[in-house]
């Protein structure tokens, strides 16, 4: 039957495979578009007597042998990268002196062993594999447009002239680096020929040769009717796509007598067996068991334990933002307090860090600096007094923010400090922080043309200092100017083997202890175990009395 609706959509389409591409397969069929056979396929509506059947129009075979409707229909299974030779390059590689590398050498001895078999099986039908000439001169004439005169851009003329490395062509692992991986002062021409991605990819052209009926081996009648893309990853670009249910693609051909061409492309690689695919079932799951088995090697098996009445807080922490301040390009200088009493660090832990030089950006009516500065510290608490009113103090957090401009004058443009949360999770906080100042136009001046202010000798002063042993801390004659405020974001971790020392009931009724020595941390509010009734008001009790010795921030 003649197809009424055509294909017209012949753009690419992208698969992705996980199976080897050597299994695909691909049925192109090919056939001219005459009237004869139009009408031939045509059904009558009745079966009369004056009806003529369009057999007899048909003309002779041919004297060698071809029925010119044979030579218009052709269908030819292709696999991936197989080589099926045009009349041309037959022609052509049949003359030794023609031959110029190894590939058209390999080629000749390849035409000559078909020919004394009895001739190549496909006519019109040829294909062009990744390792030959014309995969190389299409990659680099290519066009972007329909345009006579086109104009190449500077990426096409980039993405014309790269040829993209053969997936065959690895280097050794663990080889040792060619080139560096940064380059700190590119070069204008490593930057014009660092600016496209060189991705492996392999191509094959299927080409249709649509020449006349004995005037088979010309150039000029030589049309791609697919194009395969394979990449390292798998993925598979195929334009035009498949044909399955829509209709044929079409070609008219140019010249003094045009003519109408229609072909098909259907996926027809072998569908993978039962066995074989409970076998690589089997496979991939021993290979994902291996990989498992190594991340376990890598965490280890013994889950690091604290001693019995330690209490080990992690915090992953990130210097957010800061705004409302009076002078661009801000750096944050931080560093964590651990009380004197029972608290630790491990030997190699950096409890300080500062954070780049930051531009700041307009966000309303305030400039706001991004620094997205992370860092992360780790301490211990050992508990020793087990006393109900004994509770620890908590690490503070100490920031202090200053500016740089263009000349190296740096000024102090705030100091701020935050109680580090005394609850696990995610936490943002947001620090306001105050300056030092003097009174006068001088002093003014002085920040001003060389950056000179009040400095605090001891960060810790913002808030009590660790060092102070006194019952009052006056700051009595201290002038403050309000500035701006930074943003920390702080995820905690605590861990600790203290455990509810009583059983709490739950919805299924009174439940056993969990297992296990109850360590002193789990009677005090910090780690308790809460639950409805009393324990919940010894909980709360704690907490009041934990919130009333860390010291808040002073009032200016």
């Amino acid at each position: 039957m003649a197809e009424a609706v055509w294909s017209t959509d012949t753009g690419e389409a992208v698969y992705r495979s996980r199976d080897p591409v050597r299994n695909l397969r691909l049925r192109v069929h090919l056939q001219r578009i005459t009237s004869s056979n139009f009408l031939h396929y045509q059904p009558a509506a009745q079966l009369g007597k004056d009806l003529i059947d369009l057999a007899t129009f048909r003309p002779p075979p041919t004297a060698s042998g071809h029925r010119p409707d044979e030579d218009e229909e052709e269908e030819v299974v292709i696999g991936w990268q197989e080589k099926l030779f045009s009349q041309f390059e037959v022609d052509l590689y049949q003359n030794e002196a023609a031959c110029q590398s190894p590939l058209d050498h390999q080629y000749r001895q390849e035409i000559l062993k078909l020919e004394n078999s009895g001739g190549r099986k496909n006519r019109r039908i040829f294909t062009y594999t990744d390792s030959d000439r014309y995969t190389n001169l299409e990659e680099h004439c290519q066009k972007m447009t329909t345009a006579a005169s086109e104009v190449p851009s500077f990426l096409v003329e980039r993405m014309a002239n790269v040829r993209r490395r053969r997936q065959d062509r690895r280097g050794m692992e663990g080889g040792i680096l060619k080139s560096r991986i940064v380059t700190w002062e590119p070069s204008e021409e490593f930057v014009r020929n660092n600016h496209v991605i060189n991705t492996p990819l392999q191509t094959m052209y299927i080409m249709a040769d649509l020449g006349p009926y004995g005037k088979l081996g010309y150039k000029k009648y030589e049309h791609v009717l697919c194009t395969l893309k394979v990449d390292s990853n798998g993925v598979i670009t195929v334009k035009p796509d498949f044909t399955s249910l829509k209709g044929p693609y079409r070609i008219e051909t140019e010249g003094e007598k045009q003519e109408l061409w229609k072909y098909t492309i259907d996926n027809v690689s072998s569908l993978a067996q039962p066995e074989e695919e409970e076998r690589e079932q089997r496979v991939f799951k021993d290979l994902y068991g291996r990989h498992k088995e190594y991340l376990n090697s890598l965490v280890g098996t013994d889950f690091e334990m604290t001693v019995p009445g330690a209490l080990r807080l992690f915090v992953n922490g990130e210097v957010v933002s800061a705004q409302g301040y009076e002078y661009d390009n801000l750096y944050v200088h931080f560093f964590v307090e651990l009380p004197t009493s029972n608290w630790s660090s491990p030997a190699f832990q950096q409890l300080s860090g500062i954070t780049q030089t930051c531009a700041t950006k307009s966000l309303g009516m305030d400039k706001v600096a991004y620094f997205s500065y992370p860092f992360t510290f780790e301490a211990s608490f050992l508990h020793e007094d087990e006393s109900a009113d004994a509770l620890p103090e908590w690490p503070v957090l100490y920031c202090e923010v200053l500016s740089l401009d263009f000349w190296q004058r740096y000024r102090v443009e705030g100091y701020g400090a935050v109680v580090l949360p005394a609850t696990p999770g995610s936490h943002t906080l947001t620090v306001s922080t105050w300056r030092p100042m003097e009174l006068g136009t001088v002093a003014e001046l002085r920040r001003f043309f060389i950056g000179g202010s009040l400095e605090l000798e001891d960060i810790s002063y913002v808030r009590i200092p660790g060092t102070f042993k006194g019952e009052r801390l006056s700051r009595f004659g201290l002038r403050t100017e309000t500035t701006g405020s930074v943003t920390f974001r702080l995820h905690c971790l605590q861990q600790s083997r203290g455990l509810p020392s009583g059983p709490a009931p739950h919805a299924g009724g009174p439940r056993k202890p969990s297992p296990g020595p109850s360590g002193p941390l789990g009677s005090h509010g910090l780690l308790a175990h809460c639950s409805p009734g009393p324990p919940c008001k010894r909980t709360s009790q704690a907490l009041s009395k934990a919130g009333a010795l860390l010291p808040l921030h002073p009032s200016y």
